[in-house]
């Protein structure tokens, strides 16, 4: 079975996980941070391992696939240590994109998405 490591534990790597388990992958999501308890929870549902607080560098290197939050940069040195050992680090779009074949439309970009408001009349 194939080992996919989620760094990110919020609704992202939540969603990436379920996925992952749903096409037979070995799931394991980390996150150096809390994970909400309503993550947890549907973790704890799906019988997907995880773990906050920490990263564990020997269960996340090796790992046949990553799929890294977008929020964790690129220069963080999991990440690091990742490419340098040629896992493949791909984001939970480009996850998602391998198991479907309808078009995709992405909105991409760090501002307004979530801030823009129509005006009032």
């Amino acid at each position: 079975m194939k080992r996919l490591v989620i760094l990110g534990g919020g609704e992202s790597g939540v969603g990436a996980a379920i996925l992952g388990k749903q096409k037979g992958y070995e799931i394991f999501v980390s996150d150096s941070g809390s994970i909400a308890k309503k993550y947890k929870k549907v973790l704890l549902h799906h019988e997907i391992n995880f773990e906050e607080h920490q990263h564990s560098t020997p269960i996340i290197l090796n790992a046949d696939l990553v799929v890294k939050s977008p929020g964790i940069p690129d220069n963080v040195s999991i990440v690091k240590e990742l490419l340098a050992n040629k896992v493949s680090v791909i984001s939970e779009i480009e996850l998602g994109a391998r198991y479907t074949d309808r078009p995709i439309v992405a909105i991409t970009g760090s501002n307004g998405k979530t801030t823009n408001k129509p005006k009032e009349h």
